[in-house]
């Protein structure tokens, strides 16, 4: 079994997405919410990276086809529980 953790996290993938779209963003602001359910949150993370591939790619293409399959590979419940431990 190859172990496919980096710096931490689950994988290369989930480190990146954390480091260059979400570091340093506050979930309470993001959401407009106190309480924040890690599901939910995961999910509006995932449409938020979506929707920076869909704006920098409106006509798609190979590239935004490479960076849906990048953010397939992210654990998104871990970012979403990081921040919230980082904002709690």
């Amino acid at each position: 079994m190859t172990d496919t953790t980096y710096n931490g996290w689950t994988n290369y993938a989930t480190w990146r997405v954390n480091l260059e779209i979400f570091d340093g963003m506050n979930p309470h602001d993001m959401t407009g919410q106190s309480e924040i359910d890690e599901g939910i949150f995961a999910e509006v993370l995932k449409v938020w990276a979506e929707e920076i591939i869909y704006n920098d790619c409106p006509n798609g293409g190979l590239a935004a086809d490479y960076a849906m399959a990048f953010l397939q590979e992210v654990n998104w419940h871990e970012i979403a529980a990081h921040m919230i431990a980082d904002y709690a």
